[in-house]
């Protein structure tokens, strides 16, 4: 049975199963997701969840990043875990090879890692093993799910949660029986609706908390004796029943403790749905290189692929109760901020940027159509722009920048991309976080991780919350 085997490789895989690259890739994406939490820290919805933790009050084990509250662990996780998908800034499409496992694991896994690690005050070896661990057996069951499309399933409130089970029993000390029995339970908290994004509602990150939360809950209900679901994964009602039309199972266990998954990631250089990205890059094209004058638009042509044609990211930009949730998932949006502001920031995904009527107006001229080859991959895309003296201009890119396989981002692009979510936050002393962030390079020296966060604390941001 796969979970039994996952269980046991669980329990006996140590730091030292570990190569040099694998374990830089792992802290790599530390330092990313510590960056987009702390620049997600104070985004709309999340002191509304601030608030309702600290009156919940409970016991003081982790720490929510930022603020400094203290609270139970699946609490701090939950909020940390939805932080760091604020701004949907973070790491997502890992691959198995060149293929590609579509999906947010790294906004669920680090900040679940980083938790239960100062929970148990974990050295940085188990942090790492546990992070790689969590996040190799997510990618494998991403690989080895054929997802029934059309259903609106969102993958972070699924496949991400055996991550979190995984993570958090390494770092509680689970049996094999134990860590069996929590895969068990998750089958029963598994959710999550893309309507969120339809909808540009708060929920959109929701699934990406309780993963982190539920994790969390389910090692500590194994721990206490609780007994899940025999096989979650094939049993008749189990996983890949309910969301898939089939699986490869093979990739669940293929060179299971020889090989581990999550290195090959894309590093997103702009904040927004990664299916937006590369309408963005062809946008700045325009705009940077070819000089594009934005105010001689007529019309904006988007091509992209087939399978986004029908989905939220298609719909007439239209502000609601959430602009940030309308703006992240918007192809005319993303196009008209790219091309009148010639860069892509934080900033631009507030609701001052979003309400502004310039890029409001330029977002209505946008058409989307779905006019790709079969050989055009599913984030290849065109921008096409009608001028009123009946130019045209165009640009069009493979695959946007950041995508591991044809336009990584360089290691000074993703520190860079860190500093600047620091410094939007405005929240944290940069001596401090210069302190912890090189305590992530150096993470496996570090005896207990509480030492880390105490460093991506504050006493008060200096920002108030949406």
């Amino acid at each position: 049975m796969v979970v039994e085997e996952w269980a046991a490789h669980i329990v006996k895989t140590g730091f030292e199963s570990f190569d040099r690259e694998t374990v830089a890739q792992a802290k790599s994406r530390i330092i990313d997701l510590v960056g987009c939490t702390i620049g997600g820290a104070n985004a709309p919805g999340n002191s509304v969840l601030l608030d309702l933790i600290k009156g919940w009050r409970g016991k003081k084990e982790a720490t929510i990043l930022v603020h400094g509250t203290k609270a139970p662990a699946h609490n701090a996780a939950w909020l940390n875990s939805i932080m760091a998908r604020s701004f949907d800034f973070g790491i997502i499409l890992p691959y198995i090879g060149d293929v590609l496992a579509p999906g947010h694991v790294s906004e669920s896994t680090v900040p679940t890692a980083i938790t239960a690690a100062e929970w148990k005050h974990a050295s940085g070896k188990e942090l790492i093993t546990a992070l790689i661990l969590g996040e190799d057996l997510t990618i494998r069951l991403i690989a080895a799910s054929r997802f029934i499309p059309g259903t609106g399933w969102d993958s972070p409130g699924i496949v991400d949660k055996f991550g979190t089970v995984a993570i958090a029993a390494k770092l509680m000390g689970l049996n094999e029986r134990q860590i069996k029995n929590a895969f068990g339970i998750i089958l029963d908290q598994l959710a999550g609706s893309f309507q969120a994004i339809n909808d540009g509602s708060h929920n959109f990150k929701l699934g990406q908390g309780l993963a982190a939360r539920d994790g969390i809950i389910s090692a500590e209900m194994a721990q206490k004796g609780w007994i899940g679901v025999n096989d979650p994964l094939q049993g008749k009602y189990g996983y890949f029943t309910l969301y898939c039309k089939g699986s490869d199972p093979e990739i669940l266990t293929k060179k299971l403790g020889q090989e581990f998954y999550g290195g090959r990631c894309t590093y997103k250089p702009y904040p927004g749905c990664g299916w937006t990205h590369s309408v963005i890059d062809c946008a700045l094209d325009l705009v940077n290189q070819q000089n594009v004058d934005v105010e001689n638009i007529e019309e904006i042509v988007i091509n992209i692929a087939p399978m986004h044609f029908d989905s939220p990211l298609n719909q007439p930009f239209v502000i609601g109760d959430n602009p940030q949730g309308n703006a992240l998932f918007s192809f005319r949006y993303s196009v008209a901020n790219a091309l009148i502001r010639k860069t892509v920031k934080l900033e631009h995904y507030t609701e001052e940027y979003i309400r502004d009527p310039a890029v409001v107006a330029l977002a209505q001229k946008g058409r989307v159509i779905s006019d790709m080859t079969p050989d055009d991959r599913i984030d290849s895309a065109e921008v096409r722009l009608k001028m009123r003296d009946g130019k045209e201009f165009s640009s069009r890119v493979k695959a946007p920048k950041g995508n591991p396989l044809f336009r990584p981002l360089t290691d000074t692009e993703i520190m860079e991309k860190f500093w600047n979510n620091v410094s939007f936050s405005k929240t944290l002393p940069r001596q401090n976080v210069d302190k912890a962030l090189d305590l992530i390079n150096h993470l496996e020296e570090v005896e207990d991780v509480s030492e880390l966060v105490s460093l991506l604390t504050a006493s008060g941001a200096k920002n108030k919350p949406n």
